[in-house]
């Protein structure tokens, strides 16, 4: 025996390419292909049917970017092919590159009669087809996606936008045969990738690495190389003792769930997205009728539904697997959606949607948060998908940190109020392994909780563009079951791993606060376009429900359910975690932007009916707030007669130009920058001697990889400060200081002005960005001394470090935030809100002789993958200082800012149909229930995070009051519900940042 690994391993892999793989046909044969190109957009199988079909020849030239080709493949399995241990089976290679699968051409296989029987792919080539004499009658509908990827080379590509990814043919048709595949043949190629993936993976002192060496050889010595068909059973037998030899007593067991992350919209628009899902789910029913050990887990509500109205037939039998339990849905989500950037009714709404289908659709309620992909978690999830009714969570992003290492893998993990929820990080660092040998020994070596606990999941099947699992993974997961030198395989679902986990490692160690993912932060400011239009849909959606169901009440107004119900499944399709994040190519976001405008179009209509009839009729002028504070005389999600506070007056001083009221005086200079900011009752000085705010900055931003989704940390070392200004003068009104600027190819037109409300320093912002690899942040030093910075997140904040101590402080230097951040010492605090904008960074900075801290709002990118053109063009923002500001005004300016009164002709105000004696309980929603009954939700969360008791008197007529989770079920204890001292009142009381729904049952 040969004890050099490489030499033998060169033979073995040699025999493989030359000798076995071309043997795993034992005869091919011609088919009869005919094509019909689709003109347009992809069309039914009904449609497609009826078409002329031209005669299409191997070698052919096929697919413009984003095409359609039908080809209908007519043929018989010849007469003979009917020997013992061989299967027939049309072959198809539409001219697969080396891109993996779901990143080029694929094809969904129909039968006659419309029926999908499986998908073609690179990995996935075949079709089962009938026994010898059989007639063969299909239909492929082929998939011309190009190969936007590049293979992640990340180089600026026109293919990602059908305006503009040209005619030309992608692709040539290289296969298109039926053959008969030798079945020992293709076991003997499995037996020898287990065992040379194992022996790669081991010690060459370990005996077992030799007795596996020794194996390959002797099979390589009983492989005839003239006739491997009629020898691969010699060769198998001479594997099958190594193959036999049991795992040690203390291998980590892995439990090998089936899974395909299939991206709602990525590299591929989400019209495309629809056919992976039939495609992936028809491969993995195939591989069901199979191998009965089987079984297969995904997530997002959204993508069966897409099979439902789509695909009906396929749906059926997807259904038929549930209820046997070997489909299993998961997640309980809408899409996997990001969970930094959607506001708190959002991801409410993520899992109120997502279980509301799969248990209407299946009878079935998933008790898995399953987030793989998603690029990391706020520390508002725990609580939000516990009340969801959720137990466990998954994600392995988080394996992607470029500065430190998760320190466990399973974990408690404890959100912003002291939720917990039993979390699992799959140390495969996959969210789609082959449970490849070097797959599981990674797995096994990276384990965290090795001696307390010894069990970890590892999802397997080609994901991101779909495909699903294949037989070989599962050859794979079988060898691997019992096998010595590899972790002990199971195949199982995520529920069994999580109730085995659970009971093995009933006291894991607690990670506290977000899991903030050392990666990809440039996604909180790309594509600001589509950021904004989330930001928008989502306050719109606040308005309308809160208004429509004012009016039911109040009016009997019909409420509009089926109109939000669309509404809300479109934001929540556009909030999954390649969408939202802006790391989409040019066509999702141009979709993604069109379905944000009709979204606002109808709310606008629905809001609109609403006010017009509360206020009634006349001709006085009603101001509805559908803040939770009120607002200039107004109540909170009510309505009175109009008062407005006069506008400050801008007066020019000296070459200076003041702003002032009762609150604050700010200096703005000639070039267009604050240079002083002094809030009055304190008479403190915001702005630090030498320092300017508004300064606008623009970084170079190019990053080593992953160009939309990353920002370097050196970027900040490359600062251009905006201080030229082109024209500084004071509005026509007398209102506003207005600022132009020009650099590069851009423009910048600002206004600034205060709010007499709020006392507010607000920056309206206009860009026209024609920038390439740029970064632009709009920058505020602030004289405070803050070594914690305060960021908005779901129903709550949380506080990061502005120092750099340590190397996890260091890799957080770009953080996500909703409506405000906020910057304080004792007694004194200043807030920066926002509109539209998520990116942040907040540090420790230096002016003069003294140390200060400096907000940073990123405004907009400009990368050049996988959109070269995004974010290009024209945007708004508006920013708002607030001098003396405490982490409650902070909360309040947020929602002015978001939420602006709404002004009719009507004829009298509307009483809320709630109030809350307490600011630091927030009404996040008033909607009525999801099952039409037409009790009233209202949802509550405490903001300030402190406990917090209030009195909630309302006014209108119910029966009972029921504390709920977030499915509007009842809990069996209502523990957030107190007596009040007026008995015309509710008391509530709430934990830091509890959330709390309750339910008024009305009929």
């Amino acid at each position: 025996m040969h004890d050099d690994f490489g030499l033998v391993q060169a033979q073995v892999e040699r025999f493989v390419r030359e000798r076995i793989r071309p043997a795993l046909y034992r005869h091919c044969a011609p088919l009869t292909v005919a094509a019909w190109p689709v003109p347009g957009e992809p069309v039914p199988f009904a449609t497609a049917l009826d078409q002329e079909y031209l005669p299409f020849t191997v070698g052919q030239r096929w697919g413009p970017p984003w095409s359609t080709l039908w080809l209908h493949v007519t043929g018989t399995v010849p007469t003979g092919w009917d020997a013992q241990g061989t299967r027939p089976e049309v072959v198809v290679d539409l001219g697969f590159t080396k891109a993996l699968p779901g990143f080029q051409a694929e094809a969904t296989v129909y039968a006659p009669d419309g029926s999908v029987l499986k998908a073609i792919e690179p990995l996935n080539p075949y079709i089962p087809v009938g026994p010898a004499g059989s007639g063969i009658d299909l239909y492929l509908e082929a998939a011309a996606n190009p190969n936007t990827s590049g293979d992640f080379s990340f180089e600026p590509t026109a293919l990602g936008d059908p305006t503009t990814a040209g005619e030309a043919p992608l692709y040539r048709l290289n296969r298109l045969e039926v053959g008969l595949l030798d079945e020992t043949v293709w076991e003997l190629l499995q037996d020898i990738r287990t065992l040379t993936g194992l022996v790669d993976e081991l010690s060459p002192a370990l005996p077992r690495r030799a007795e596996i060496l020794a194996a390959l050889e002797r099979a390589l010595q009983q492989l005839d190389p003239a006739d491997v068909r009629g020898s691969a059973a010699a060769g198998r037998a001479a594997l099958a003792v190594a193959l036999a030899q049991p795992a040690y007593a203390s291998a980590h067991r892995i439990v090998a769930v089936g899974h395909a992350h299939i991206d709602s919209a990525w590299l591929w628009p989400v019209r495309e997205t629809v056919r992976k899902v039939a495609r992936t789910f028809s491969n993995v029913l195939a591989l069901m009728d199979d191998d009965p050990d089987f079984v297969f887990t995904a997530s997002s509500a959204q993508q069966y539904d897409w099979l439902r109205q789509g695909y009906p037939e396929l749906f059926a039998r997807v259904r038929e697997q549930v209820a046997a339990g070997r489909f299993i849905p998961v997640g309980g989500m809408w899409v996997e959606a990001d969970t930094n950037m959607p506001g708190g009714e959002a991801l409410v709404r993520q899992f109120l949607a997502g279980t509301r289908f799969f248990r209407e659709q299946f009878g079935v309620q998933s008790e898995i948060v399953w987030l793989p992909d998603s690029f990391g978690y706020s520390g508002a999830l725990p609580q939000i998908a516990r009340a969801a009714g959720m137990r466990w969570l998954l994600t392995q992003k988080l394996s992607w940190n470029d500065t430190d290492r998760m320190p466990h893998h399973t974990f408690w993990w404890e959100g912003i109020d002291g939720t917990r929820i039993f979390t699992h990080f799959p140390p495969v660092d996959s969210y789609g392994c082959e449970l490849s040998a070097a797959e599981l020994a990674t797995a096994q070596a990276q384990f965290a909780e090795k001696g307390a606990a010894n069990t970890s999941l590892a999802p397997f099947g080609w994901g991101d563009g779909g495909g699903g699992p294949t037989r070989e993974m599962l050859a794979a997961a079988h060898r691997a079951h019992d096998l010595e030198g590899s972790p002990r395989v199971e195949l199982g679902t995520a529920e069994s791993f999580f109730r085995d986990a659970q009971a093995e490692y009933p006291a894991p160690p607690v990670w506290t606060g977000e899991l903030y993912l050392q990666r990809h932060r440039g996604c909180y400011t790309s594509q600001a376009r589509t950021k904004r239009g989330n930001r928008r849909s989502e306050h719109l959606l606040r308005e309308a429900e809160l208004w429509a169901a004012t009016a039911n009440i109040r009016l009997g107004e019909p409420y509009p359910y089926d109109q939000l119900r669309a509404a809300w499944e479109t934001v929540l399709l556009q909030q999954f975690h390649d969408i939202l994040p802006g790391s989409s190519i040019a066509w999702v976001h141009q979709e993604a932007e069109r379905n944000y405008a009709k979204v606002a179009a109808s709310l606008e209509k629905l809001i609109g009916h609403s006010i017009g009839r509360l206020a009634g009729s006349g001709r006085l002028s009603v101001s509805f707030n559908s803040g939770p504070y009120p607002r200039l005389g107004i109540p909170g999600l009510g309505a009175a007669r109009s008062g407005r506070a006069p506008q400050s007056v801008v007066v020019e001083e000296n070459g200076q130009f003041i702003m002032q009221n009762g609150r604050v005086r700010a200096v703005v200079d000639r070039r267009g920058l604050l240079v002083s900011v002094r809030e009055l009752a304190s008479n403190r000085e915001v702005v630090p001697v030498g320092a300017a705010g508004n300064l606008l900055q623009l970084f170079r931003d190019t990053p080593t990889e992953w160009d939309a989704w990353d920002l370097e940390d050196f970027s900040r070392h490359h600062a251009i400060e905006l201080t030229d200004a082109d024209r500084v003068g004071i509005t026509d009104d007398a209102h506003a200081v207005a600022v132009a600027r020009s650099f590069g190819g851009s423009t910048v037109l600002q206004e600034l002005s205060m709010d007499e409300e709020s006392g507010a320093i607000q920056i309206l912002t206009r860009v026209d960005w024609q920038e390439s690899q740029k970064l632009l942040k709009l920058a505020f030093p602030l004289d405070v001394h803050a070594e914690r910075a305060a960021s908005e997140i779901q129903f709550g904040h949380v506080f990061r470090p502005t120092h750099r101590n340590t190397s996890w402080d260091a890799a957080r230097f770009e953080t996500v935030a909703h409506r405000w951040v906020h910057v304080g010492e004792p007694g004194f605090g200043v807030a920066v809100a926002n509109d539209a904008s998520y990116g942040h960074d907040i540090a420790r900075s230096r002016f003069g002789a003294g140390t200060a801290t400096t907000v940073r709002v990123s405004l907009l990118r400009a990368p050049l993958y996988p959109d070269p053109r995004a974010d290009r063009g024209e945007h708004q923002f508006t920013v708002s200082l607030l001098a003396g500001a405490g982490i409650g005004d902070a909360i309040a300016e947020g929602y002015r800012l978001n939420l602006p009164l709404r002004t009719v002709l009507g004829g009298h105000g509307v009483a809320a149909l709630l109030t809350i004696d307490n600011r630091a309980v927030v009404v996040e929603s008033v909607k009525l229930a999801e099952d039409r009954s037409g009790d009233l939700v209202v949802r509550l969360y405490e903001a300030l995070g402190s406990r917090a008791r209030a009195r909630v008197t309302v006014d209108f007529a119910y029966q009972t009051l029921q504390q709920t989770d977030l499915l509007e079920r009842q809990l069996p204890e209502a523990s957030a519900l107190t007596e009040a001292a007026d008995p015309a009142a509710i008391g509530v009381t709430l934990r830091p940042f509890q959330l709390v729904t309750l339910r008024f049952v009305r009929g």
